[in-house]
């Protein structure tokens, strides 16, 4: 008789187990030779060396299985155990166009011509830049692409970093420590995460520094190797911190700059890096530039004309300024 433990490693094991074990009860009566105990995050096999072997295929691709899609069923799980073959089983989760299977089931994938120009860059360059509007999913899309590299084991860790510039508001004036009045300003890179993993496991990613959300500032002198690197609103950044975080990049490194050169929050005396930077890298192989706009905005249909609305005054007051 042989005795293997397999632990859960940031799942919530009701999750796995089912409420009142009811997917445990299925594996049960599917390995009726093995004794199947199920402890806290740990859940225990005792029987002979061919059925246990068997079992854990069997159980990593539940495990696959709520990886990709959030959740897993009493018929998901009898679904898998009849499969025949592990290997086209682990097939049917993925697919060409769908980046991952997020929480709740919900599909994540490119949805638009250029956030699938994003993908498409993303697999063949280890730089690029994003470059649209508010809504067009650059950020979102970028998260995307992070969370399946690591979910590839393609890269050990994520880093998201934007430039701390207050908007319109002084941080000075929020409560708590520096990661206090940070957090907020880092909010829409924590609900994208939130929407592509389980909490549990983003919270142990979270811990553990697999993934990383930090002010701009705190990539300085640090080498960015076998990591995804995202540096969102970086039309905030300046020529040399945009210079300091490309310069970041180790050799086995994806990095993803996204921005809108329309919304810049830098002092009247200060250029955008963004925007020198399209102009300074655009012929550089192995560099793409990506330039989404209304057609991509996936918000409230006002948006697009709240948008184009402000982009006419934007222009007017360009024209205006080249005839003085």
């Amino acid at each position: 008789m042989t005795e293997k433990t397999i632990a859960l490693e940031s799942i919530n094991p009701l999750e796995i187990f089912g409420v009142n074990d009811s997917n445990l009860e299925i594996l049960r009566k599917n390995f009726p030779k093995l004794k199947i105990i199920a402890r806290g995050t740990q859940i225990k096999i005792i029987g002979d060396d061919e059925q246990i072997d068997l079992f854990e295929r069997k159980f990593s691709l539940l495990i696959l299985h709520f990886e990709h899609f959030g959740r897993i069923s009493e018929n998901d799980v009898e679904d898998l155990l009849e499969a025949e073959s592990e290997t086209l089983a682990a097939e049917t989760f993925t697919s060409k166009d769908v980046l991952m299977h997020g929480r709740h089931g919900n599909l994540i994938k490119a949805r638009t011509p250029n956030q699938q120009k994003m993908v498409e860059c993303s697999r063949t360059n280890d730089l690029i830049f994003a470059i649209g509007p508010a809504g067009t999913g650059k950020t979102y899309t970028a998260v995307a692409l992070a969370v399946q590299a690591l979910k590839n084991r393609e890269i050990k860790r994520i880093i998201l970093t934007r430039p701390a510039v207050e908007a319109g508001e002084n941080l000075g004036f929020l409560p708590g420590d520096l990661k206090d009045k940070l957090d907020p300003y880092m909010q829409p890179l924590y609900d994208a995460l939130r929407d592509m993993l389980p909490s549990q496991k983003l919270l142990g990613y979270l811990e553990d520094g697999t993934i990383e959300i930090a002010p701009l500032a705190f990539m300085r002198g640090r080498t960015l190797d076998n990591v995804f690197a995202i540096l969102d609103e970086a039309q905030n950044a300046t020529e040399s911190q945009l210079k300091m975080f490309l310069t970041r990049m180790g050799r086995s490194a994806k990095f993803i700059v996204t921005g809108d050169i329309t919304q810049i929050d830098l002092p009247r005396h200060q250029s955008s890096g963004l925007v020198q930077a399209t102009h300074i890298l655009k012929d550089i192989p192995g560099i793409e530039f990506i330039f989404l706009n209304e057609k991509d905005i996936l918000r409230h249909k006002l948006v697009v004309k709240i948008i184009n609305a402000y982009s006419e005054v934007a222009d007017n007051r360009f024209r205006l300024n080249q005839g003085n």
